[in-house]
């Protein structure tokens, strides 16, 4: 019966903590808008492999979060962020500047 109540606290603690620390994922992409008026940033993430990638996917949108300053950013710059939030209201909590020549 221990053994139960153990694997039950896991798992809770498990599907509790999981979709943060997903969330939180460092992602790859390019920027395709910014809009410094609404506060807010367009990237297309970077596809994954090789075969049937499609560089002109669907780019996604993201409310820049406190701190978060566009001021450096252009439409075109390649860049690594991670997000907060869900498909409704994304917030970019931090970006970076991927160097030319550097995989991510």
């Amino acid at each position: 019966m221990e053994f139960v109540r153990i694997v039950s606290v896991g798992a809770v603690v498990f599907l509790t903590v999981s979709p943060a620390a997903f969330a939180e994922q460092a992602h790859t992409g390019t920027i395709t808008e910014i809009n410094r008026l609404n506060n807010t940033i367009a990237i297309r993430p970077t596809q994954d492999g090789t075969v049937g990638a499609n560089a002109n996917g669907p780019s996604d949108q993201f409310k820049a979060g406190s701190g978060v300053s566009m001021d450096a950013w252009h439409a075109g710059d390649r860049v690594s962020y991670s997000a907060s939030g869900n498909e409704g209201a994304k917030t970019i909590t931090k970006i970076e500047r991927v160097r030319p020549g550097v995989q991510q």
